[in-house]
């Protein structure tokens, strides 16, 4: 595990409080949906496309998707941005979540381009986003928190971006 893993990891386990399932306790809907909103607009200004959303997700811990379609990417994948409830934390998706085993993977088999997965990433962190990779959110869940019965195999993915 590499150091930044694992500050990833110390920072899930410090967001993980058992109370508060769904959504943290500080949650403020309208200002997680402002935040999204401009997500949106940043990748499509930058991808010159127009990208599509759905947000607020019930009953899940995930507030919400942002697709860049396939045909704004260099190497025609779709790109998918998943945004959770929890501390901003955003993970980045060649074509949907699982297709790949991350996007090192979906790199090497040449269906993400590195420059498009950086400029990304660039819009995630320029606007406050923590990118968490797909590989450490499938890993195995350790925390507190008592995950519902229809989770087959507990990950920190089921965690901050399940559903409830």
């Amino acid at each position: 595990m590499t150091e930044s893993e694992a500050g990833l990891l110390a920072l899930l386990r410090d967001l993980d409080d058992p109370q508060w399932l769904e959504w943290p306790q500080t949650y403020d809907r309208g200002a997680s949906a402002i935040h999204f909103r401009r997500l949106v607009a940043r990748l499509g200004s930058d991808f010159a496309a127009h990208c599509t959303a759905e947000q607020d997700i019930q009953d899940s811990s995930e507030y919400g998707r942002v697709v860049v379609p396939a045909d704004a990417t260099v190497r025609g994948t779709r790109i998918v941005v998943c945004v959770s409830k929890f501390g901003s934390l955003a993970l980045v998706c060649a074509d949907n979540p699982g297709a790949f085993l991350g996007t090192e993977e979906a790199q090497a088999e040449g269906e993400l381009d590195g420059a498009d997965l950086a400029r990304v990433n660039r819009a995630l962190v320029e606007l406050g986003y923590v990118v968490v990779t797909e590989e450490l959110m499938e890993s195995d869940y350790d925390g507190p928190s008592r995950l519902p019965s229809h989770v087959q195999r507990p990950t920190w993915w089921a965690r901050f971006f399940g559903s409830f």
